[in-house]
């Protein structure tokens, strides 16, 4: 079943990269598959829609949850965080205090890999942060803050 799942947020990915006019090609690239896969996934064939339904229900969850159930199904990171940012709806604008110590905790909790540090301080990517919230609970000296981007902040999103 968890391959059937994995399918379903294939799917899901793929329709959505379509969406943002990614050729069959790129689409093939960036999941990892090859073409043939993905025309089944654009055209709707050979795929469970009950395993679509799930996996719209795991987009739905809150964004650890669904970052932790997606890398505990693909068993892959750089898939995990193909899928996770292409299917995210919100943004996020993670912040780091001065009060960060560089102990690195943040990174190596980071399943999307968003955070490094640079000169013994924490930087985190917003392009990659998924708002999951797990640099900032583990964070010693509670120097992250990850805040939601609110939709109307960014005229140049449709």
């Amino acid at each position: 079943m968890p391959k059937h799942i994995v399918s379903g947020l294939n799917y899901l990915t793929a329709i959505s990269l379509r969406r943002k006019g990614y050729l069959q090609k790129e689409i093939a690239e960036t999941l990892g598959t090859d073409r043939s896969t993905v025309s089944h996934y654009i055209n709707g064939r050979n795929i469970s829609w009950d395993s679509i339904e799930i996996a719209e229900v795991i987009t739905k969850l809150c964004p650890k949850d669904f970052l932790k159930i997606t890398h505990a199904l693909t068993k892959d990171a750089d898939k995990t965080k193909i899928i996770i940012k292409t299917l995210m709806v919100h943004e996020f604008n993670p912040k780091v205090k001065d009060s960060c110590i560089g102990c690195g905790l943040c990174v190596d909790t980071c399943l999307m890999k968003a955070v490094e540090l640079t000169d013994l301080k924490a930087q985190i990517d917003s392009n990659w942060c998924c708002g999951c919230h797990m640099c900032e609970s583990r964070c010693p000296t509670n120097s992250i803050e990850i805040l939601e981007v609110e939709e109307n902040s960014n005229p140049s999103k449709p």
